[in-house]
């Protein structure tokens, strides 16, 4: 048996394990059913909104999936949580992330081929879990529609989605472009499809990434992305208005040799001077420089159990960054590392707002689990554990034009909110510390996402079993 069929076998077998197992069985609907009002006594709120005064010993009324009320009369019959000495918070927001989803494995007519399905709930639980209650998919595709559909329709727990189009000039990644007007055609095609953003990728012409940033800005949709390796040497051209959001400050770092803190601050300037945000997104560089040099942090990863067995296999048996590995790339990575706090200082000081983002999905990032580390590097590179709060949550609602639906703890707002037990504003790793989470005005208290996080691990252990069962079998 050839290395592709025996390959789609392994995939029918997980295909098979899933379909068997499915979590989802409307989960959202079930929880919805039991629920009524909720209250929230004697709860501390941290409201993240621009004056940010915490509010001490309140009361918060939940109904039909908004704050109400808070400090004011409550109805009767309504479920009580006691909130005496936690915090209330908005939800997180990753910025950065690629969402699993269904894989299609075609070949030549064109109902064969086989898939590997991703139950949405399952994808979707480390997210909620982890009080990551919007997330921004940098490489979406139509699956991504469907989970988005999924969440909306209450079938699936599950975080608000914002889907972007990528576009490139390499033919294997992306919409393909060559010339200003197929990046103008691209971005048109885009909107019609229902994206609401456009992600630029590296391997853009000048021309291209011009066209894509002015028709996306006609087309009324904002832009993340990469700068192209096409501007080295002359990165002033590439922050033309309208590019609005740079999604790694390893974009920067390939633009100069030496990396210093002048480097950094030069870089912060062109972008303030353009409206140009940033996600930092330390931690997939800090992720890449330990599988260069061993596989065995994720091995002891003990949220490993919560990644689909596929994966789990793809970041052990054949992982890129370890594939890679020489001293000569270990050390650019490690000067890559230095050089993002540079630039988190850099661009604090020049007052760039900068977004949490993570690249979950990558190998090695655990989804929901992997922002709180990189929350805790932000801090480490010099942000205040209230600008971090800011970069996770009223921030990034501002960027993808929903704050006035969510990213604070107001009346009116919807309910995606995190019960804390201790102070982040004290500790950043006390937003680790929940005690329960509210999606889209849903609770769900700590026994319930401890339920579904084990019923997680347990369907993806059987998956595994059979995978590795197989794998033994054909090989």
């Amino acid at each position: 048996m050839g290395t592709r069929s025996k390959f789609l076998v392994f995939l029918l077998v997980i295909i098979f394990n899933s379909c068997t197992n499915s979590s989802s069985n409307n989960l959202a609907e079930q929880e919805a059913q039991k629920q009524k009002s909720i209250v929230i006594e004697n709860v501390n709120i941290i409201p993240m909104t621009i004056d940010n005064k915490v509010i001490e010993g309140a009361t918060v009324l939940i109904d039909d999936q908004k704050i109400i009320s808070i400090n004011e009369a409550i109805p009767s019959g309504a479920t009580v949580i006691d909130g005496t000495g936690k915090w209330l918070i908005p939800g997180l927001m990753d910025m950065h992330v690629h969402t699993n989803a269904d894989i299609n494995f075609r070949e030549n007519a064109p109902t064969q081929g086989a898939t590997f399905f991703m139950d949405t709930q399952d994808v979707m639980t480390p997210y909620v879990a982890n009080g990551v209650t919007t997330i921004f998919d940098l490489g979406s595709r139509v699956e991504h529609f469907g989970q988005r559909n999924e969440i909306a329709k209450g079938a699936v727990i599950g975080p608000r989605m914002a889907l972007t189009a990528l576009i490139d000039g390499k033919l294997n990644n992306g919409r393909f472009v060559e010339t200003a007007s197929d990046a103008r055609q691209a971005v048109r095609s885009a909107k019609a499809e229902g994206y609401n953003f456009i992600k630029l990728y590296s391997s853009l012409n000048i021309e291209s990434f011009k066209a894509t940033v002015d028709e996306a800005n006609k087309q009324g949709l904002k832009v993340v992305g990469h700068i192209p390796n096409s501007f080295k040497g002359k990165i002033e051209e590439a922050f033309v208005p309208h590019f609005d959001l740079v999604a790694h400050a390893e974009e920067f770092s390939k633009q100069t040799k030496h990396k210093t803190k002048e480097d950094a601050q030069y870089f912060a300037q062109l972008a303030k001077e353009n409206e140009t945000w940033l996600i930092p997104n330390m931690i997939v560089m800090v992720c890449i420089g330990q599988q260069s040099r061993s596989l065995d942090d994720i091995r002891a990863l003990k949220t490993l159990q919560y990644v689909p067995p596929i994966l789990q296999d793809k970041w052990l048996t054949s992982n890129q960054y370890n594939k890679r590995s020489s001293p000569e790339f270990i050390a650019y990575i490690d000067t890559l590392i230095d050089f993002q706090k540079e630039l988190v200082k850099a661009f604090k000081e020049a007052g760039v707002p900068m977004l949490a983002g993570t690249d979950a999905g990558t190998s090695g990032l655990v989804s929901g689990f992997s922002l709180h580390d990189e929350l805790e590097l932000m801090v480490e590179a010099g942000l205040s554990t209230e600008e971090t709060l800011l970069a996770a949550t009223r921030l990034p609602a501002e960027w993808l034009g929903i704050n006035n639906i969510v990213g604070t703890v107001e009346k009116g707002k919807y309910a995606d909110l995190i019960l804390l037990n201790a102070n982040p504003l004290e500790e950043i790793s006390n937003s680790r510390d929940i005690s329960g989470v509210f999606v889209n005005g849903l609770w769900l208290d700590r026994k319930k996402i401890d339920q579904m996080l084990a019923n997680l691990a347990e369907r993806n252990a059987a998956s595994k079993g059979q995978f590795e069962w197989q794998k033994r079998r054909e090989y």
